[in-house]
């Protein structure tokens, strides 16, 4: 359910604005966005696993305000974000 390390880097040199950035809401939105499509496969199999179904909840929440949080400080940003995602909104 986890994503392994070798995708967290991947994933982090995809999205990062610099060197050595790790923080970005950019590099974070990416990583949740990974990690909810791997619980989402996950349920498709275990359909009443309700416990790990709350973890996706507030996932899918705290992505739902970095979202927020980009297109409130730049709409651009934003709009490319989910274009390179493939989030619908």
């Amino acid at each position: 359910m986890s994503i392994t390390a070798e995708r967290k880097t991947a994933l982090i040199k995809d999205y990062a604005q610099g060197g050595k950035d790790t923080g970005s809401p950019e590099v974070q939105v990416a990583i949740l966005t990974e990690r909810i499509t791997n619980l989402t496969q996950h349920f498709k199999t275990h359909g009443k696993d309700n416990h790990s179904r709350r973890g996706l909840l507030k996932l899918v929440s705290q992505r739902r305000s970095l979202l927020d949080y980009v297109k409130r400080k730049d709409e651009a940003r934003y709009r490319s974000l989910i274009e390179r995602l493939g989030i619908r909104r």
